[in-house]
């Protein structure tokens, strides 16, 4: 079951959610990953790091675990 990310916003950009989800170390290293095809959204590689990503969709970057993004968290 992939990680839960919580944005509070209506989306982020791959590189910084990469920073965000602990995938990576630096915005070089999130860089790098991207431009070499490492990282797919929604089963499909995204090579831009600047893509925007919205609650729901679902980030896997080369071996590490995947993630997905959900919106603030609602109390019941």
């Amino acid at each position: 079951m992939p990680e839960l990310i919580v944005i509070d916003t209506d989306y982020i950009k791959l590189d910084s959610l990469l920073k965000l989800a602990n995938l990576v170390m630096s915005g070089g290293e999130a860089k790098l990953l991207i431009h070499e095809g490492q990282i797919q959204v929604n089963g499909q590689v995204e090579t831009r790091r600047g893509r925007k990503l919205y609650p729901g969709d679902l980030v896997q970057a080369a071996d590490r675990p995947p993630v997905r993004i959900t919106g603030q968290k609602q109390d019941h």
